[in-house]
């Protein structure tokens, strides 16, 4: 099993965007283009979060997070990770075995666009090429982001209210090598505070 990071500077302290990955490659040759713009409700556990989806923002995260919603990738995922005036993130699934199938195919970097702005969503990484299923939301104006190759896709147009509610009592406890080993049952038992995606759908 291989652990990925990102680190962000605030000021002269880094925070660290921590991906864990596990073998499985999924088929990207089936990718298609996903419409210029598309809106995506999450449904969550603090109220529904409505992101609007830029494509030429980020054409390859565009298509992928597409992807991942029309297979239900989302649906039941935990926040599990929540830094105040900083991210939320999530995108590791519950079920171990769909969560390894592809938290290891990695998509190719888009240039960044936009300003890692509060309410931009975007794909995490661990380094050039490496994007895959996590995902964070911005809660401040992390634009010193930018420089690291952070490009945002979308951004929050309804509910970032709730998303600034999301249970934030265990930071940045939860391990992500136990979360791929057990999914949510992990989190069910060692954290069941957290606020989690009821279901995640596009807007037809």
């Amino acid at each position: 099993m291989k652990s990925k990071v990102v680190l962000g500077a605030l000021s002269v302290v880094f925070a660290s965007l921590w991906l864990a990955s596990c073998g499985g490659k999924a088929n990207q040759a089936e990718t298609k283009p996903a419409p210029d713009e598309y809106k995506v409700v999450l449904r969550t556990t603090k109220g529904d979060v409505m992101i609007l989806v830029h494509r030429n923002w980020s054409p390859l995260g565009a298509d992928h997070f597409y992807q991942l919603l029309e297979l239900g990738f989302y649906n039941g995922d935990r926040f599990f990770r929540v830094v105040p005036d900083f991210v939320v993130q999530f995108g590791m699934n519950g079920d171990p075995t769909l969560n390894r199938q592809w938290s290891d195919t990695n998509i190719p970097d888009d240039p960044v666009k936009v300003s890692n702005k509060q309410g931009t969503v975007v794909f995490a990484d661990a380094g050039p090429n490496t994007r895959s299923t996590q995902i964070f939301i911005n809660l401040g104006d992390n634009s010193r982001l930018d420089g690291r190759g952070f490009s945002p896709f979308g951004e929050v147009i309804q509910g970032m209210e709730n998303v600034e509610e999301f249970y934030k009592g265990y930071g940045e406890s939860p391990d992500q090598n136990q979360i791929s080993a057990q999914g949510n049952a992990y989190l069910e038992q060692n954290f069941p505070k957290l606020d989690y995606i009821k279901n995640a759908y596009i807007v037809k």
